[in-house]
């Protein structure tokens, strides 16, 4: 009988405090916005960032570089100017401080190759993608050819004095733009200064960037850049101007083509301007990236050995693991 009772009371209160059948159920709310739509623009943008970084710093570089050539070569004419404005120690930091501020524009961006050896070295030897590498040597030498033409736009009226007419364009102010050897120079020897010069350059790009062997502090990359090319070019840059970038050259020397300085700009040293500017610096740029991976990187390129720390201790400095000075 109690039991009875028992399941009366339990199935009243059961149906006293279950929900109705058809009841509403409150609607959840939150406080987070949904996420808005990617606009057409957002996207573009994704794909061309890094290129322009590279177009902008490519066209700082030859802007300072092809700009102080002018100023500097032009104002010997009395009459572009009452006395000349530099001399060649004047060039070689116009091409330094442009390689610096190009870097600091586009480094935290694309890497700051604004070379396109130095982006085919990285591709070969530091894992860079190679699907990159057309985009960035494209936006590299039209950053070239974009600066130089600002350039060759607002010295315009002064090349046509130096010239000696409106319109008149020979190797003169050509060479303020692309670079050419000195007559005695052979042909083989241009090469090598090409060569050697871009190897040295990259040697230490790729010296300055390796983690594992004091590398500068985020920022400071551009500082190393600046000192290094203004030392190559008071070492080596006499002899054939020292382009050690086929965009600094081949950039120019496209505008140059537009402005009217005829086919000699291809014809000069029967096709120097392929050899010596473009594919000597490539060549290079990679012998200097083999030789550091081959004798001086930290890991064995022929297997995964580190031989880290022994060197840097037998010579009284402490290991770069060891110091905390990497970043």
């Amino acid at each position: 009988m109690q039991s009875g009772s028992s399941s009366f009371v339990l199935s009243k209160t059961l149906s006293a405090t279950s929900p109705p059948a058809h009841a509403d159920l409150p609607t959840l709310t939150s406080n987070f916005q949904p996420p808005k739509p990617i606009s057409t623009w957002n996207n573009i943008r994704k794909v061309i960032r890094e290129p322009m970084a590279e177009f902008a710093g490519v066209a700082i570089f030859v802007m300072f570089g092809t700009g102080v050539d002018c100023q500097v070569v032009l104002s010997t004419n009395t009459g572009v100017a009452s006395a000349p404005k530099g001399d060649f120690l004047s060039v070689n930091f116009g091409w330094a401080i442009g390689l610096a501020m190009g870097a600091w524009i586009s480094g935290g961006i694309s890497g700051g190759h604004l070379n396109p050896a130095v982006t085919m070295a990285m591709a070969t030897w530091r894992g860079f993608p190679w699907r990159k590498v057309p985009s960035y040597i494209f936006a590299q030498v039209l950053g070239g050819l974009f600066g130089a033409g600002l350039v060759y736009g607002n010295y315009s009226q002064a090349i046509d004095i130096f010239e000696g007419g409106h319109g008149m364009r020979t190797r003169a102010t050509g060479g303020l733009f692309a670079t050419y050897a000195l007559d005695y120079m052979s042909n083989i020897s241009c090469f090598f200064v090409e060569f050697l010069g871009t190897a040295i350059l990259v040697f230490i790009v790729i010296a300055a960037t390796d983690k594992n062997n004091n590398a500068p502090p985020n920022g400071l990359l551009p500082v190393t850049l600046f000192l290094a090319l203004l030392g190559l070019g008071a070492a080596f840059g006499m002899q054939t101007s020292y382009a050690f970038n086929p965009a600094r050259d081949f950039g120019p020397r496209l505008l140059l083509t537009f402005a009217g300085y005829g086919k000699q700009l291809y014809t000069y040293r029967n096709q120097y301007w392929l050899w010596c500017p473009i594919i000597a610096p490539f060549l290079g740029a990679q012998a200097a990236a083999g030789f550091y991976d081959l004798f001086l990187n930290e890991k064995d390129p022929m297997g995964d050995e580190k031989i880290s720390g022994i060197t840097a201790m037998e010579n009284g400095f402490p290991s770069p693991s060891a110091s905390g000075s990497q970043v």
